[in-house]
């Protein structure tokens, strides 16, 4: 007790000041995947006036989570990130939820070969956590958790990924929140930039961030990507859009970031034909050129 108040957390009481002494360097972490660093920029203050400066990448250390229902490119794009960072000689930990080790390990090899990189310069690079093979790993959070801290301190990784976060509370979205909290946390801790796949009900609004278990991972990430696939099947949406009936049109939106700014508009999206996914044009400006 102290003055006659109940017991204080004197830890968790902190100026402005000494936080912002405390606060990490801002910068862009590369995604491989082509446009979307292009999205993300800091406002600095030049002869009085705002200026859009690019970050040309995520924010350093900012946890992200990927949604969308399924085949809208989630993995991909957490493979390509994963290729990228380790190409640049950072160690990523990717924790498989939903599919073995060694078969995540083929899509990665894949994402490699259609990026130009050469895989056995890498593949040091990338630690897979393979929780998809591992009921503990799934099931118990501590044990997860000890596990990544292990990684992180063997391999000096910069990076987490988990394919899938909804994975982790698949059969306790009750518990959804205290999951994704713990685990938010504890990148925070540990100073990674995390991305997060979460998978979404087809029965959800198709354009929201919402995901399995409610608003559990929007609300407590530093940002949201959202992708969406629209099957083009009425003449209309064909003469809106350019996109032949029968077709799929893919966009990305980001949903919402703390650490800096972003584009705010909805943007195309293509999975090309090598398996990559990039990011066209503001899917207004292609609206408005059609009309």
């Amino acid at each position: 007790m102290d003055g006659g108040w109940r017991e204080i957390e004197r830890g968790a009481i902190i100026t402005a000041g000494e936080a912002a002494e405390r606060a990490p360097k801002l910068f862009g972490i590369p995604t491989g995947v082509e446009r979307l660093d292009d999205l993300f920029f800091v406002t600095k203050i030049e002869d009085g006036k705002p200026t859009k400066v690019p970050l040309s990448g995520i924010p350093s250390r900012a946890v992200i989570n990927i949604t969308g229902v399924p085949d809208t490119g989630k993995s991909l794009i957490a493979e390509q990130f994963t290729v990228k960072q380790a190409s640049l000689g950072y160690p990523v930990a990717f924790i498989t939820v939903e599919s073995p080790a060694t078969f995540v390990t083929q899509g990665l090899m894949q994402r490699a070969a259609a990026m130009g990189i050469n895989w056995t310069d890498i593949e040091d690079n990338i630690i897979l956590i393979d929780a998809a093979s591992n009921t503990r790993l799934r099931d118990d959070v501590d044990v997860l958790l000890d596990t990544l801290a292990y990684a992180i301190r063997s391999f000096d990784t910069k990076s987490v990924v988990i394919d899938s976060i909804t994975g982790l509370f698949e059969s306790k979205e009750m518990m959804a929140r205290n999951v994704v909290r713990r685990i938010f946390n504890f990148l925070k801790k540990w100073g990674q930039t995390g991305i997060f796949i979460s998978q979404k009900r087809s029965t959800q609004e198709e354009e929201s961030a919402e995901a399995a278990g409610g608003y559990a991972v929007a609300h407590i990430v530093d940002g949201t990507i959202v992708l969406h696939k629209k099957l083009i099947m009425k003449p209309w949406e064909e003469e809106t859009f350019g996109v032949p009936i029968g077709d799929v049109l893919r966009t990305i939106r980001i949903d919402g970031m703390r650490l800096c700014g972003h584009d705010t508009r909805t943007h195309v999206m293509e999975i090309t034909d090598a398996g990559l996914v990039r990011v066209g044009p503001p899917l207004s400006e292609i609206v408005r050129k059609r009309r």
